[in-house]
């Protein structure tokens, strides 16, 4: 059976938009080419309007002409979903870039497009059902080993009812290209089911039982985060800041230690220097937990702020679904959006040139709904065998001047379960992770008892309450207890909430140390009333306190060095200690 090509022309240009004027029909948000001599250049219908089709186009449109042809293809923006996913770098369409980097050098040529999963590389599958079975979207079909983990070969999620296997591959090396299954659906019809499968980024996967509350901490080993301001497994969350205040650092140094099956990192609009450096570090870097190269469990997404605005759009979704995928295996995925806020500028740029009418500061009327849409695909799930999954997104966002107030800050804040705020003062005062304690927060439940979380927070409010007194009246001007309360604010930032990310000890804190030393810290120091006879006294205390805390933090848990240092730090506060 031959299909004709449904073709239309370019009847208009305006940037990364481009009208087509159509014959046939054309289907929303289906792909389509734009034939520009030898190169196809690859774009998404957003709207239309009678016999005319509005575009974006994912590539550079320079030298394209009106009166070219454009070929609709039938098809949503989709994304292959298979083994050798991992340790793979992609663009927003999916394009593997080391390979395309080998075929067209460093300089990326628009209009090609390269197969993300090779079809000939071969995986040795081993079925987990048999023929007979009964089976529906998203059961577990067999599985291969990819990297550290087993990766599960299901019913493609699109199939819809009860299905029978007719015949399943046998123990063996078999590509992507060859069936592994057939299945027989209620009407008898025959459908081969290969271990990949094609996913439309932009609708969220369903095959699961139950979508669950998340209720389990994630542990990243941030102090402030874990004990303050937590998220959940499954839970969503947000870090605003102006440019320089390290969110990118924290973000890296999140993927590196939170306790997470797999990380998918979405380079959204990012500087070139900094995607770079994530692209540079990651393979070198030894994952603790496993030995193994941390990029056997990442999957980078990299869509830079000099490549096309549309492909903005494109990386966020496709970093999402492959997310989706792996969770569908039971496994905990975390995706780190950076930046969420050049994605919307992606949105408000596409949005001038299709002339709608725009909402505060010129971002679409709809941003809150495609920002909550997306935020709204993390979760914790059932799965059809029992087992759970979870995905869980972090976003970063830019804010100009560090202005919490602009719409894309607002519209996050409305949908995500915990707000880590970075501030410029904390920045410059190299307070890292510069997350402000004071304006931060988070709906989620810590590891940390929730009666010496409150009274931390009550510490740090009011130590930042007498340090803006002392400003007016001076230290002299402030009574003995008003400065104790000082210096134990400042205490807990300076110890517990700051981590020294150079420090191969420091720069990580399991959840079992991090509930040790804040009740150490709570009991000890935050409810005690000292008995000093001056402030002087006080201050030197605080300092010395500090430093052999400081060695604390960099001593391994429960060694020697580890529990000598407390037992100094407790003899010296028992000194002091009203009795």
């Amino acid at each position: 059976m031959v299909t004709t090509k449904r073709l239309g022309r370019i009847t208009e240009i305006n940037g990364n938009m481009v009208m087509v004027e159509f014959e046939s029909y054309a289907v929303q948000n289906e792909v389509a080419y734009i034939i520009h001599g030898d190169e196809r250049l690859k774009c998404e219908v957003i709207r239309i309007r009678g016999n005319k089709a509005e575009t974006q186009v994912y590539e550079s449109t320079s030298s394209i002409k009106v009166g070219e042809e454009v070929e609709f293809t039938d098809e949503l923006l989709s994304a292959e979903l298979g083994p050798g996913l991992l340790g793979q770098i992609f663009d927003g369409l999916q394009n593997p870039l080391p390979h395309i980097a080998e075929k067209c050098g460093f300089f990326l040529k628009r209009g090609v497009y390269l197969d993300p999963l090779p079809g000939d590389s071969e995986w040795e599958f081993t079925p987990l059902r048999k023929e007979g079975d009964k089976v529906k979207a998203g059961d577990k079909l067999g599985v291969v080993p990819e990297k550290i983990f087993k990766h599960y070969i299901m019913v493609p999620f699109s199939f819809r009812g009860s299905f029978e296997i007719g015949a399943i591959a046998k123990h063996g090396r078999y590509n992507l290209k060859h069936p592994i299954t057939r299945l027989k659906d209620e009407s008898g019809k025959i459908h081969d089911v290969f271990m990949q499968q094609v996913w439309p980024v932009k609708l969220p996967i369903r095959a699961y039982a139950d979508k669950l509350k998340p209720q389990k901490p994630l542990v990243t080993k941030m102090r402030l985060i874990d004990s303050l301001f937590p998220v959940s497994l499954g839970g969503t969350y947000c870090i605003p800041g102006p440019f320089g205040a390290g969110k990118t650092v924290l973000q890296q140094l999140t993927s590196r230690h939170a306790e997470i099956d797999i990380v998918v990192i979405a380079a959204c609009g990012e500087r070139a220097g900094e995607v770079v450096e994530t692209l540079k570090t990651f393979p070198n870097i030894l994952d603790r937990r496993t030995g193994k190269p941390l990029s056997d469990r990442t999957v980078i997404i990299c869509n830079t702020s000099s490549m096309p605005v549309a492909a903005r759009e494109s990386s966020v979704y496709t970093a999402v679904t492959i997310a989706e995928y792996y969770r569908e295996m039971g496994l905990n995925v975390l995706i780190l959006a950076d930046s969420t806020s050049r994605w919307a500028q992606a949105m408000r740029e596409m949005s001038g040139r299709l002339e709608e009418i725009p909402g505060e500061e010129a971002f679409p009327a709809y941003l809150e709904s495609r920002i909550a849409s997306f935020y709204e695909r993390a979760g914790i799930v059932r799965l059809n065998d029992g087992e759970t999954g979870s995905v869980t997104i972090g976003g970063t966002i830019s804010p100009a001047g560090g202005n919490f107030e602009e719409p894309v800050t607002q519209a996050t804040l409305k949908v995500v379960g915990a707000f880590h705020g970075l501030s410029r003062e904390r920045s410059d005062a190299r307070r890292y992770p510069a997350i402000d304690p004071l304006i931060s927060w988070s709906k989620y439940k810590s590891f940390i008892d929730e009666t010496q979380v409150l009274k931390g927070h009550a510490m740090l409010r009011k130590g930042h309450d007498v340090a803006q007194m002392m400003k007016v009246v001076g230290e002299e001007g402030t009574n003995l207890k008003d400065y104790i309360d000082y210096l134990k604010a400042e205490f807990l930032d300076f110890v517990y909430l700051q981590q020294n990310a150079f420090d191969e000890v420091d720069e990580a804190t399991t959840a079992e140390r991090q509930m040790h030393i804040f009740g150490f810290i709570y009991k000890r120091i935050l409810e005690q009333e000292f008995n000093f006879e001056d402030k002087e006294k006080a201050l030197k205390f605080f300092q010395t306190l500090r430093q052999l805390f400081r060695g604390w933090n960099s001593s391994e848990w429960k060694a020697a060095e580890f529990k000598t240092i407390e037992k100094e730090i407790e003899d010296g506060c028992i000194k002091y200690i009203q009795r």
